[in-house]
């Protein structure tokens, strides 16, 4: 007989999805009275990870903030709809705890759970707490942070390290993960990955490579995760440089590009960083270059500092990537040495289960 729910709610990226999926599949383990339903944005890409996990989730109408007058209204409308289908949600489903993972679709639950005094466990995913976050942990019973937040060093009760779903760990040794791929064997494998939405910076980073570096790839092969970009333009550009690559649009099974890279070019989100460290590959971080404070740099930065992983901004311009960004991913690829130190470093960290913690909160609160 079910106990309830646990809602997770969140959206919109697969650095908030992902997470939620590892909390949910310890969930289950601890708690299996409990049913685990997501509360997620409308974004295709939300459904598409859910979906291919088989999790029970609904879509809740959701805008970000802004200021500006249009821009408002939309947000008030969705917001008002959105916390109308979250009550329905949270007594259909009789919830007992919320997880609020992070982004804009946290808010609407979160009021319709404090309307309804169902507890909130607030899980903070980035080094800065967003705009979301930072109401949510107002309205929040306990905070846990996936990271610390320099800026804000008090904001969580408690630094947890991040919550990394199963299929995004390699479970088989690297020929086998490499196998499963498509990939060949007798050559090392460089990753290229600008997370759930793609990165069009590295992409034209790495097609500039192809023409200016090409010597540097006589011994790599590519797996290169392009996003929403097309995959022609980038398949040709592989293809005229006489370079082996596997390109697709996507992974689910992220533990097998982990399991298969030797190295890696990716953004770094507090989401793509930790499944970087925790299957000890030695990585290339480029930042999202958008963000006005630049945030994803202090989810890299303490692994930079340790030697463990590089840091490099994104300049966005290919021409400029090449000679900072660019420069530090070829000489990883030809300092072999180097990148077996990284990796062995990375190997003797220990473990952290990070989603067990929060999914322990998360049943002490739906108990309590």
């Amino acid at each position: 007989m079910s106990a309830g729910s646990i809602v997770l709610a969140g959206g919109g990226t697969g650095g908030h999805i992902a997470p939620g999926i590892a909390i949910a599949e310890r969930l289950a383990e601890i708690a299996p009275d409990f049913e685990r339903v997501f509360a997620c944005s409308t974004r295709a890409v939300d459904a598409r990870m859910l979906e291919h996990v088989g999790a029970d989730y609904v879509p809740v109408q959701a805008e970000g903030f802004s200021p500006r007058p249009m821009k408002l209204v939309r947000f008030m409308r969705a917001f008002v709809a959105g916390r109308a289908a979250s009550r329905e949600l949270l007594a259909e489903r009789g919830a007992r705890a919320v997880v609020a993972l992070g982004g804009y679709v946290t808010a609407p639950v979160v009021e319709a759970a404090k309307s309804m005094r169902v507890p909130v466990l607030l899980v903070n995913l980035d080094a800065t707490p967003g705009k979301a976050n930072r109401w949510v942990a107002r309205r929040a019973a306990r905070i846990l942070s996936a990271c610390p937040t320099p800026g804000m060093p008090a904001f969580a009760e408690r630094i947890v390290g991040m919550p990394v779903r199963q299929a995004a760990i390699a479970s088989v040794p690297r020929d086998a993960c490499a196998a499963a791929l498509g990939l060949e064997r007798g050559f090392r494998t460089l990753l290229v990955t600008g997370a759930s939405q793609g990165a069009a910076s590295l992409n034209e980073l790495m097609q500039l490579l192809l023409q200016r570096e090409r010597g540097a790839f006589g011994e790599w092969q590519v797996l290169h995760l392009v996003g929403n970009a097309e995959r022609a333009p980038i398949e040709r550009a592989y293809r005229e440089a006489s370079v082996r690559a596997k390109v697709v649009p996507f992974l689910h099974e992220m533990g097998l590009a982990w399991g298969a890279a030797d190295l890696a070019l990716s953004r770094a989100g507090a989401n793509s960083v930790a499944e970087a460290i925790i299957n000890g590959v030695p990585t290339v971080f480029a930042p999202y270059p958008y963000h006005h404070d630049l945030h994803q740099k202090w989810n890299a930065k303490p692994y930079h500092d340790e030697g463990v992983a590089v840091l490099c901004d994104d300049l966005i311009d290919a021409e400029r990537n090449h000679a900072t960004l660019g420069a530090a991913l070829v000489g990883l690829m030809s300092d072999h040495s180097r990148r077996e130190s990284m990796r062995a470093s990375l190997a003797s960290r220990p473990r952290e289960d990070a989603a067990l913690e929060i999914a322990r909160a998360a049943v002490a609160l739906a108990r309590g």
